[in-house]
């Protein structure tokens, strides 16, 4: 199991379940390092004043507010740490809401929620009730002096805990001037009902692999190995959809030869694993 970054308990009403929590997601951007092209030594950043154009100690940097160009109110430290929210080592639940109704753009960062030994029964509890209800508790709590947002949901016998956006950070989509209430026919509705029907499939996440990722990290590989690397032709841009109706037709008759090709090439598999069986 991943290393617990909390330890506290779920609190609501007068009930409390000690529980940690563990980070449920691994970033696995390919991340790069700024190097000297003659000597391909490291870089380093330095903190540097323009105005003196000198390099500027540690202890002489303050944080700055700027409230209008060039202009920055300056906040001492104390004064942050005096707003710090009270670290209570508690997901205090406030409401249970139905999963449906929390838009996933809501969602942010997730956790898993482990019991501690001797919680195992009040936790077990609480997500089996949960379950039934098919209910998601709001609630709220510190991690590293900040105040989260949070919901918590049943996930396969256990409690995940995912950090929410609040309200105002979530842009109103009636703000993005390209999305426009353009009408459709009813042809060109029902083709494209079909097209999504003939795409439709059992989302299975371990299907889908960063592919550009994969490739950076097979670069890599090859050039720590001293192998020369053949740059790749470039791909031609999708071309511009004029007819929607010609498009939608042919998206439609692609994915039916698609799907074909894929049964077929099940059923021959079928019968080479039946003939071996035979023999």
């Amino acid at each position: 199991m991943p290393r617990a970054i909390w330890s506290g308990s779920i609190s609501f009403g007068l009930v409390n379940v000690p529980v940690k929590l563990a980070t449920a997601v691994s970033s696995k951007d390919v991340r790069f390092n700024q190097l000297h092209a003659p000597d391909n030594a490291r870089i380093q950043q330095k903190r540097w004043c323009p105005e003196e154009e000198v390099e500027v100690p540690f202890d002489e940097i303050v944080k700055g507010y700027e409230i209008a160009p060039g202009q920055y109110v300056v906040i001492d430290p104390d004064e942050l740490a005096s707003l710090d929210p009270k670290a209570t080592h508690t997901i205090d639940i406030e409401e249970f809401v139905d999963l449906d109704e929390i838009d996933p753009i809501f969602f942010e960062h997730p956790y898993y929620v482990v019991p501690e030994p001797r919680a195992g029964k009040a936790y077990a509890l609480l997500v089996e009730a949960m379950s039934r209800t098919n209910k998601v508790a709001i609630a709220r709590l510190v991690l590293r002096t900040k105040q989260y947002l949070a919901a918590l949901r049943p996930k396969d016998g256990a409690l995940v805990l995912n950090t929410l956006l609040y309200a105002d950070e979530v842009r109103p989509i009636e703000g993005i001037e390209e999305v426009d209430s353009t009408q459709v026919t009813d042809k060109e509705l029902r083709m494209a009902e079909q097209l999504v029907e003939s795409l439709a499939a059992k989302f299975e996440p371990e299907k889908y692999r960063d592919e550009y990722r994969d490739k950076v990290m097979e670069m890599i590989e090859a050039k720590a190995a001293g192998q020369e690397i053949v740059s790749q032709p470039s791909v031609s841009e999708a071309p511009t959809v004029v007819d929607l109706m010609a498009a939608l037709e042919a998206s439609l008759a692609a994915s039916k030869d698609a799907k074909k090709g894929e049964k077929a090439e099940k059923a021959k598999e079928a019968e080479k694993a039946k003939a071996t069986k035979t023999a």
